[in-house]
């Protein structure tokens, strides 16, 4: 091996073909995880159950890093904001949220994101690829060993696939870390306690199955294909009734009694109104689900409003006086910008997405000026 290798964020079965060519035994992979993740370990040397030839050997071949930590933020309500640089050299950020007994770590997948949600500041800063797994997995170890000498009272208990980018288009990393949250040798979370969002990739919901068995959370944010193709645009390539579908089957393939997050991010005037609750109501009855409404966030050039407080509790009250499991993700970390839907990070956009919004909305800014005189 000419070149050094990452172990950080490897899979158990590749870390078992990683010993085996070394002339070692399959068990070496088990003890490394448990060293690197239950011991914290980073040094080779240090770990005692190896012999001194394959903690030399390890050094010389092998290294565990972590993503550089750009800069931290933390909000007044505990909300922890790390920009971090990925193997691509681009700023993505990681977020923590402690809620009671939980905190809950909001990693990325990607350096910005392929899709174009209106609705989402990520998409407006364009996309420039997928995040290796030890890109993704370092972002939860890092976070994990931050609390460990920040706030030792206080544990890593839920991750949620929910920053920067779109998980299930970076599928396998997505599923090699999910597989290591859950793993008991490793972070050893919960399968209920990770969770995968999606935009609706439905091939990729289809291909979850047998691969992972992490909880399932769509971005919604509307019930009706009209609507949901103007705030979603993954939407007119993979409509409702494929999403539902795709999401029976995922479900149908765990153990117990699972059921999948809707998310649903209230927008003044767009979403809010009576008749979409209903629509809402209507959908979520065809599957067993939950509704986590998510108040929207605002950022710039957005074009959005939140609704009032008064009318967010409302279209509550109506999907829960309709039998509906409905809860409010109360706006957290939004003085930092780490509320839902406004990480940016720093991304090379090959896409050009971000140049292409910034001259739309200063063309748009002339043509309202050119109106009024």
């Amino acid at each position: 091996m000419s070149q050094s290798i990452n172990l950080l964020g490897q899979s158990r079965s590749s870390l078992e073909r990683f010993f085996e060519d070394l002339g070692e035994k399959k068990f070496r992979a088990k003890q490394l995880l448990q060293w690197i993740y239950h011991h914290n370990g980073r040094d080779f040397s240090q770990i005692t159950v190896f012999s001194k030839a394959l903690r030399d050997h390890l050094s010389s071949v092998a290294t565990l890093e972590t993503p550089k930590v750009l800069e931290t933020h933390r909000s007044h309500d505990g909300t922890v904001r790390w920009l971090l640089q990925s193997s691509l050299e681009d700023a993505v950020e990681a977020v923590l949220i402690p809620d009671g007994k939980r905190s809950t770590l909001c990693i990325s997948s990607q350096a910005g994101c392929a899709l174009d949600c209106s609705f989402c500041a990520t998409g407006k800063q364009g996309f420039n690829g997928n995040l290796t797994t030890s890109d993704i997995v370092g972002q939860t170890y890092l976070v994990k060993n931050w609390l460990r000498e920040h706030q030792p009272d206080r544990s890593l208990t839920n991750v949620v696939f929910m920053g920067m980018g779109e998980p299930l288009l970076n599928f396998q990393s997505t599923v090699d870390a999910s597989s290591l949250f859950m793993d008991d040798d490793a972070f050893g979370l919960s399968k209920r306690r990770v969770t995968i969002s999606t935009a609706g990739v439905v091939p990729m919901i289809e291909a979850l199955i047998g691969q992972s068995e992490a909880s399932l959370a769509v971005s919604l944010h509307a019930a009706n294909d009209s609507l949901r193709d103007e705030l979603v645009p993954l939407n007119k390539k993979h409509p409702l009734e494929e999403l539902l579908a795709a999401c029976k089957n995922y479900l149908t393939s765990l153990e117990g009694r699972r059921s999948v997050t809707f998310e649903y991010t209230l927008i003044q005037d767009v979403n809010d109104q009576d008749r979409h609750a209903k629509e809402l109501i209507a959908f979520t009855r065809r599957i067993r689900s939950k509704v986590n409404l998510i108040p929207f966030n605002p950022f710039p050039r957005s074009g959005y409003k939140r609704p009032s407080i008064d009318r967010i509790k409302y279209f509550q009250s109506l999907l829960l006086n309709n039998g509906v499991v409905a809860t409010l993700r109360m706006t957290r970390g939004d003085d930092i910008n780490a509320a839902c839907g406004q990480l940016v990070g720093n991304v090379k956009d090959r896409t050009r997405r971000k140049l292409r919004h910034e001259r739309d909305y200063w063309e748009s800014i002339a043509t309202d000026i050119s109106n009024l005189t």
